[in-house]
């Protein structure tokens, strides 16, 4: 599969699963409660897979050929609770927590080894599924209030039955994802866990994995 923006730029990728139009208009009706949190709009909403960062044409092309290699079930997941990701000791980032862990790692490690095919280095920050709700500086807040709140969100079971390959335009009023390649997941064969729980909604993990 081709990879076809801009032959002369650089391009800042990574790898996400988007969640279907319930579940973002679910997440949209709770973005609220916290003071100048730059809350994300519907087109922003995705579960990084593997943020790759800035590479070239060429290698952005490897990389699309890559994942054209994924044979993956689809998964079954659902929303379950908020928290939020710290950086230096200061709330960064809000967002909701989605579960069961094991397939979504299961597919994180499948595209990791993939994009090491392609000289990509693994990625060494632990995999925390999650859609980001809202980005938050010195000035936001306070946020307790909104995790006491939407703790317990959660959300049917819905299908993750694509992956797709972003490239992060950044932008003034935040960072805009364009999809430049999908890659389908197995429906007939699709992989949940309803005994798996990922108890998210007291988790605060002070370093936030790498983000678009």
């Amino acid at each position: 599969m081709a990879y076809v923006r801009d032959i002369m730029s650089t391009h800042r990728l990574f790898v996400a699963l988007r969640p279907p139009h319930a579940i973002r208009a679910l997440l949209i009706a709770a973005m609220h409660g916290v003071s100048a949190a730059r809350w994300q709009d519907d087109d922003q909403l995705h579960l990084t897979l593997r943020f790759i960062g800035e590479v070239d044409h060429h290698r952005a092309e490897d990389i699309a050929a890559a994942l054209g290699a994924l044979h993956a079930p689809a998964i079954t997941a659902r929303i379950a609770g908020t928290s939020l990701f710290e950086r230096r000791g200061q709330p960064h980032m809000v967002w909701a927590g989605v579960e069961p862990l094991a397939p979504l790692a299961a597919l994180h490690r499948k595209v990791d080894q993939l994009l090491a095919r392609v000289g990509i280095a693994p990625e060494t920050r632990a995999f925390v599924p999650h859609i980001t709700l809202a980005r938050l500086n010195r000035t936001s807040g306070p946020v307790a209030p909104f995790l006491a709140q939407s703790g317990n969100l959660t959300s049917q079971p819905f299908v993750f039955d694509h992956v797709l390959l972003y490239e992060s335009e950044l932008a003034h009023g935040g960072a805009r994802y364009h999809p430049v390649a999908r890659y389908p997941l197995d429906p007939d064969a699709s992989a949940t866990s309803a005994a798996a729980t990922a108890e998210t909604s007291s988790h605060v993990t002070p370093n936030p994995p790498a983000s678009p």
